[in-house]
């Protein structure tokens, strides 16, 4: 087979046909991306000058690969990300500041946290501290929970929705354009469209969850105007840039190290019909974009209603939490998933491991998860601030190794 564009590529993969070699994502994911501090050590270990480090998402502190990176890592996939990826701050423009460890970085233009009594970095919006990074720490946690407090439908109603802006359509539009255009990259537009996240953000994890069990109506009436106004928003959105994205990533963490967050009963009552809704109308207007859902930890046995809700893409594929074998998993789902992920666990064998078992493990997953198709590698979640770039370097020198033997 003559060697094939990135985007051919992928978008050979996610028809679950077998593409000239194995595609790669690095960092183009807001969940299987890299931290700034170790993306600033790898490439001050490449040699790699000139240029500053975006840190496009604060919440997670994640960096946006630089196209001589994504190269030396033999990247297949970009990503168009969001207006505001978090807290409600644009990446439209850029200032200098510095990391957690003093390396430099651009942060977003309007990210001025606030040092709080505690040395604590508090986000604040109007009079509120939504986030926090904790003194010493290296992400921001929500600390603030808008529906904590609800009682009634009628108090739902009265906390507003954001609605998708025009700006935002514009700013999507246009980029998206330009990456298709400029690049041969396959395009990962980050949606999000989160239903139990959203509620455990929203109300609090205690809170929603007993409210799910206890007031399943009022949770009902709160997860039904939230999915009309992701219909409403992924609507505006594909038009915008449907024709020019190959994936659309939504995200719901719906595992625990040991199992489901909640029982297969209570995710077909509670939130796979909000699933569907959204990934269905993907599937049934923009049958070219395919459907990626980010969910960490022990979901075997929510696999299959995943798939039925519209499901194309699961990542990170998380094989160290119980009941994640990788092979049963690309034998069982192997002819209705693409598996974005699954190359080597961050949680055990990058952190932990030596150079030669991260190499053993990313042949050992490569050779499992590649016939076929249905397969894009990355690793499992994102790459730590503490990962030396020589373990980082190993994981994608052996992917690039094997990509075009499998």
């Amino acid at each position: 087979m003559a060697e094939l564009t990135s985007r051919e590529r992928v978008r050979l993969a996610l028809n679950h046909q077998q593409p000239d070699k194995v595609p790669i994502d690095f960092g183009a994911m807001r969940s299987t991306g890299i931290n700034a501090i170790a993306y600033n050590k790898l490439k001050k270990h490449l040699g790699i000058q000139g240029g500053q480090t975006k840190v496009y998402d604060i919440f997670q502190q994640l960096a946006e690969p630089e196209e001589e990176v994504m190269k030396i890592m033999g990247a297949d996939v970009i990503q168009l990300h969001r207006y505001e990826p978090a807290f409600g701050i644009n990446i439209s423009s850029w200032k200098q500041g510095k990391l957690a460890d003093g390396s430099d970085c651009l942060y977003p233009h309007d990210f001025n946290p606030i040092e709080n009594s505690n040395g604590d970095l508090d986000i604040v919006r109007g009079d509120t501290v939504i986030a926090r990074m904790p003194k010493g720490g290296y992400y921001f946690d929500v600390v603030h929970h808008p529906y904590a407090n609800v009682q009634t439908i009628d108090d739902i109603d009265k906390i507003p929705v954001p609605e998708i802006t025009d700006v935002e359509l514009s700013y999507l539009e246009q980029k998206a354009k330009e990456l298709y255009e400029k690049t041969d990259y396959a395009i990962l537009g980050s949606f999000g469209g989160n239903i139990l996240e959203a509620g455990q953000t929203d109300w609090g994890y205690e809170r929603f969850f007993m409210e799910m069990a206890l007031n399943p109506d009022l949770i009902h009436y709160y997860l039904d105007r939230l999915t009309r106004a992701y219909l409403r928003d992924l609507e505006k959105y594909l038009n915008a840039v449907g024709k020019y994205i190959d994936v659309i990533q939504f995200g719901d963490d719906l595992g625990t190290q040991e199992n489901a967050q909640i029982s297969v009963k209570m995710y077909r009552e509670m939130i796979k019909p909000y699933h569907s809704r959204q990934y269905r109308y993907v599937r049934n207007n923009f049958p070219d974009v395919k459907v990626f859902i980010h969910s960490c930890g022990a979901i075997y046995d929510l696999i299959p209603d995943l798939i039925d809700a519209g499901v194309e893409i699961l990542n990170p594929v998380q094989l160290s939490a119980r009941n994640m074998d990788a092979a049963q998993l690309k034998k069982e789902f192997g002819k209705h998933l693409t598996f974005w992920g699954g190359g080597i666990s961050t949680q055990t064998t990058l952190t932990f491991g030596s150079i030669e078992e991260i190499r053993k493990e990313v042949e050992e997953l490569m050779k499992i998860f590649s016939p076929g198709g249905g397969f894009v590698f990355t690793q499992i979640h994102n790459i730590q601030a503490d990962i030396s770039p020589e373990k980082v370097i190993e994981v994608y020198k052996t992917a690039n190794r094997l990509r075009d033997k499998l």
